[in-house]
């Protein structure tokens, strides 16, 4: 999770690479009444998020009823965002992508193709609201390298950075293990 620049989609897909985890970025989600807002430079409202977000509750839902993992870029600023998106499934982890303005804004200013114009930064950070401790969320600075910042992701996950396995954190390690994927 983090503002629209702070490498989501790249940390994110890097991450799953790493783990051999199917990814998903929250922004396939969204209606195309959502992009176009979007790309015409109007912030979303809650009620425009509401029906994308129980979009990617499902996605969770059913990647985790299939038995498997998966990683997620989403911005889910809001708490009341990630409570659709964590809810009730404690194996489910947010990691949140922290950075400073100015430094996003040199990113978001350097890409080009995708619909969340420069201009609405401002409301992103007008928008977001910090993970709490009772989140038990994975905090790590945008200031490091991509790989340097999935490596932490992966130490805090309970696993060796330098390799392709992860060690389950105690409280997932107290389920039993979920053939193809939990073992080995």
């Amino acid at each position: 999770m983090g503002v629209s620049g702070s490498g989501k989609s790249t940390i994110a897909s890097m991450l799953a690479h790493r783990l051999d985890w199917p990814f998903e970025d929250a922004d396939w989600f969204h209606p195309p009444a959502n992009v176009e807002k979007m790309q015409s430079g109007v912030p979303l409202t809650d009620e425009d998020r509401w029906p994308w977000l129980r979009a990617i509750a499902a996605w969770i839902d059913e990647t985790r009823a299939a038995g498997q993992h998966g990683v997620l870029a989403c911005s889910a600023l809001k708490r009341s965002y990630r409570d659709i998106l964590v809810g009730g499934r404690s194996d489910v982890r947010i990691v949140y992508l922290t950075g400073g303005r100015e430094l996003i804004a040199r990113r978001m200013a350097a890409r080009s193709g995708h619909f969340m114009p420069p201009g609405l930064l401002d409301s992103q950070f007008e928008t977001l609201e910090e993970p709490g401790p009772d989140e038990n969320p994975i905090v790590v600075s945008i200031d490091a390298r991509p790989r340097e910042i999935v490596d932490v992701i992966v130490r805090e996950l309970g696993g060796n950075p330098d390799s392709d396995a992860v060690a389950h954190t105690a409280e997932s390690s107290a389920r039993p293990p979920r053939p193809g994927r939990d073992q080995g």
